[in-house]
């Protein structure tokens, strides 16, 4: 039986939009995307589609693009070709990460999320200042985080890691949860609501492939192994992909993260550090950079031992990579400005009567 929008996460906030379009659409949700088609889920069932030459034109770079949660508006092709993306429904919610390499440009990793279950494993990979790293992102994306400690059966003492874990994310939901032996997975499936989209985030080798497989009871994903060196794995899951979970619910599975390397808007301080945001509004300077300064908070609450030194790590590093982001978004916002006036005066040089 085929999904209804509602069923697909279709909200109120995309029927607004489907309103005020002028032409009549079909929508549908993006399910797998890749550079030459992409597939889609409509109440009718999948189809295929690919992006129109306008819409591929009018985008403004690669993260514009549809791609997997999107939701798209669709006009028929000719016979029984696929059908043609012409719309993209502005997005609730977007996980976006700046793109590798020396470009400044964002990725989107999924859209239209309602909760992002940040997998984390009991061992070496368990990092507190990656965590603060994906709850930031999290956060900035409009999404939920709840942290999910994966592999529970092989951990003496989860204990300690759950205090950790409420120790950099106080305000959000942790999860302990054994993929391999089911543990906790009913009260993790519990979390997922009718018509609600989650996506997995994680590094390598901590069971988001086994976690995916559990939670839609079919294997969809290959899972690997880790390396007993290092307790690190390898990709297993090379795409993303929307997946219905039986009972209600959609799921979103990524490849793992080696870096998740943060994308936001402005400067703007890091998300999720509200204990050391509650510190610093009681310093003596606004502009506090809690470096030194005379009458900073957070240094007094860090020698008091009311706050931890490495939090405080963690929440500059973080911190000065938004500035140093900003200040490379400012300096492409400059270049594309200058190019786009390059070509206005190209174009009137060569039609002057226009």
């Amino acid at each position: 039986m085929q999904p209804d929008l509602i069923g697909l996460g279709w909200t109120p906030f995309f029927a607004s939009q489907l309103a005020c379009l002028e032409d009549a659409v079909q929508p549908a949700r993006v399910v797998l995307a890749s550079a030459s088609r992409h597939h889609v889920q409509t109440a009718e069932g999948p189809r295929i589609a690919v992006v129109s030459g306008r819409l591929a034109h009018e985008a403004a770079d690669r993260a514009a693009l549809p791609t997997v949660g999107d939701w798209v508006g669709l006009r028929p092709g000719d016979g029984a070709g696929p059908a043609y993306i012409v719309h993209t429904f502005t997005r609730s919610t977007c996980l976006r990460r700046k793109a590798a390499g020396p470009a400044v440009e964002a990725q989107v990793l999924a859209a239209n999320i309602d909760k992002v279950f940040i997998v984390t494993s009991l061992n070496a990979d368990f990092n507190l200042r990656r965590l603060e790293r994906y709850i930031d992102a999290v956060l900035d994306s409009g999404a939920r985080p709840v942290l999910v400690l994966n592999k529970a059966d092989v951990c003496p003492d989860p204990e300690r890691y759950i205090d950790a874990a409420r120790d950099v994310a106080p305000a959000a939901r942790v999860a302990l949860v054994s993929a391999l032996s089911g543990a906790g997975l009913d009260a993790l499936r519990a979390e997922i609501g009718a018509g609600e989209t989650i996506a997995l985030v994680g590094s390598s080798g901590v069971g988001k492939s086994a976690l995916s497989n559990r939670l839609l009871g079919m294997e969809v994903q290959r899972e690997g192994a880790i390396r007993a060196s290092d307790e690190r794995g390898r990709h297993t899951t090379a795409h993303r992909e929307l997946f219905l979970i039986p009972g209600g619910g959609l799921l979103i599975d990524t490849p793992g993260i080696r870096e998740l390397g943060l994308w936001s808007a402005g400067g703007s301080a890091p998300a999720g550090f509200d204990d050391v945001e509650a510190h610093a509004a009681a310093c003596r300077f606004r502009d506090c950079a809690h470096d030194g300064e005379p009458g900073c908070a957070v240094l007094r609450a860090i020698k008091d031992g009311d706050l931890d030194p490495e939090r405080l790590g963690g929440y500059l590093k973080l911190a000065a990579e938004r500035r140093h982001l900003a200040g490379q978004q400012d300096v492409r916002a400059r270049i594309e400005e200058k190019r786009r006036w390059k070509q206005i005066s190209k174009q009137m040089r060569a039609n002057p009567k226009r």
